[in-house]
Formats: structure tokens, sequence, C-alpha cells
């Protein structure tokens, strides 16, 4: 059995290894120093190894940085020059010099997903989370989704009395809280028919706030709701709209990298409803 005093020393051990300066002080042929010797070689083997992680972790952020600074020059001169061509071809050369423009224009929002996906999957990005308005961060999301939903006809409708929500607060970081909404809106535009609507209300409850955003597009099958928010999926119903099938699994590394979460409620030929939670206080 072990006594008080052994007790009191492991107690020790395992706070220090907690917090990081533990080191050796029994020399001698008891169980506790032979505790204490293993219990140091783990540490400092782990120790070694997120080492190494991170530094991994580096090169894969640096490489993707320099591989999309190194991409970037090229394809804005292509953007450019086919932009410029528009405005000297003949009509039958205009759908060959805009397939140009719409592929670069393509490949341009993929390499800036990918830059996204690094900083986010590495955890070499920190978010900087502060309380902020929730109907702030919608707004900002809808005003970037504008002109998109009017190209196709679509109405954003806000469904929140401004007088009851400005008070709705979130623990989040403002830029990336918008970019993930913006996400959403963004896929609900696309898989929604011309004329139709897209609600976006505010939602609060005691430990969570969250925006709602309805559309009354083409549906998510029940088998296919947990695979939306995965790396480049694209379901077979939609391979003849455009999109690389990175946007909600971006909005969900947002979300949840914030200790948030996000709800998916669908059927398929009504609509889709995503409701996108943010926590009040800073989570521990």
């Amino acid at each position: 059995m072990l006594r008080r005093s052994e007790y009191k020393l492991l107690n020790q051990m395992l706070d220090a290894a907690m917090n990081g300066d533990f080191h050796e002080t029994q020399f001698d042929e008891s169980e506790l120093s032979k505790l204490q010797t293993k219990l140091y070689q783990y540490l400092n083997q782990n120790a070694i190894s997120e080492e190494k992680l991170n530094e991994e972790k580096s090169r894969i952020e640096e490489l993707v940085t320099n591989i999309s600074h190194q991409v970037k020059t090229p394809l804005t001169n292509i953007m450019m020059y086919s932009e410029l061509l528009k405005e000297s071809v003949r009509d039958e050369q205009q759908e060959y010099v805009s397939q140009i423009y719409n592929q670069s224009v393509k490949l341009n929002e993929l390499m800036q997903a990918l830059v996204k996906m690094s900083r986010l999957e590495t955890g070499i990005f920190a978010f900087e989370q502060k309380t902020d308005s929730l109907a702030e961060v919608a707004e900002e999301a809808i005003r970037g989704n504008i002109s998109k939903a009017t190209g196709k006809h679509i109405v954003i409708r806000k469904m929140w009395d401004d007088s009851k929500t400005q008070s709705i607060m979130a623990c989040l970081d403002k830029k990336w809280a918008v970019e993930a909404v913006s996400n959403i809106i963004d896929n609900a535009i696309k898989y929604s028919s011309e004329n139709s609507e897209i609600e976006v209300d505010m939602l609060e409850h005691e430990m969570f706030a969250g925006i709602k955003i309805t559309d009354h597009g083409i549906g998510i099958s029940e088998d296919e709701s947990p695979r939306v928010f995965s790396r480049f999926y694209r379901s077979s119903r939609v391979h003849d709209e455009e999109g690389i099938g990175v946007g909600l699994f971006l909005a969900r590394q947002i979300v949840e990298g914030q200790g948030g979460y996000i709800k998916l409620k669908s059927e398929v030929g009504k609509g889709s409803s995503f409701e996108i939670y943010f926590p009040k206080r800073r989570q521990m």
C-alpha cells in the first residue's frame, strides 16, 4: 500500500508534468524513482514528437503559402488579359475568352481555399475571439452575397427584429465568422432556383447564439447530410453547378475552431436549413 507521503509525491509529479516543469528528484532503487524515470522519458519523447509535428505543420503552411504566391501572379495576368480580349475579339470568340476567364477565377478561388484550409488544419492559425454582435456578422455576410443573389433573382430576407437582436452577442473572431456564414449563404444561392427566397434569422439559447439560413432549393438527402461538410465533397446531383466543394468544409472548421457547431435540417426538393452557433462566452 502507498503511504500518505508517497501519494503526495505522486500528486506533485502529476502536477509538475501537467505544468511542463517536471524533473527527476528521486535517484535510488525505489519504485517511485523508477516511476519518475519512466514519466520523465515519456514526457521527453512526447515533447520531441510535438516539436517535430509543429515543424511539419510549419513546412506545410510554408509550402502552401509559397505555391499560392507563385500561382497568384500568372493567374492575375490570365484574368486581366482575358478581360481585355473580350473587348477586341469577334462575337463567335467571346465564348472561348469567357471560358478562359471563368476557369481562371475558379482556379483562383481554389488556391485561396487551399491556403485557408492549410491555416485552419495545421493549427498554426489562432482565432482572435471577442464578444461581438451576431447581427453584424449576418448583415456583413448578406452584403457580400447580394450580387450573386441578384444575378439569380433571389431575395435574401432578414427575418429578425433589429430592436430585439442588437443585444445578441457571441464570442467569436468576426472576420472568420463572417466567412463561415457567407459560405453557407453562398451555398444556398448556388443550389436554389431563380426567383426564390433565402431567409436569415437570429437564434439565442442559454450558452450559444446562432444564425439560421433557410433556402428552398434542391435539398440534401438524409444519407448525404453527414458528408456535405467533408473536404471537396460534391453530390452527384450538383456536378453541373459551379463549385469546388470546400465552402461547407471551411465553414465547419471555422465554427468548430471557435467552440461552436453547425446543425443541418434538409429535405430533398424542399430546401435546407443551416443553424450556425457560436458560444456566448469564451470556451476554456
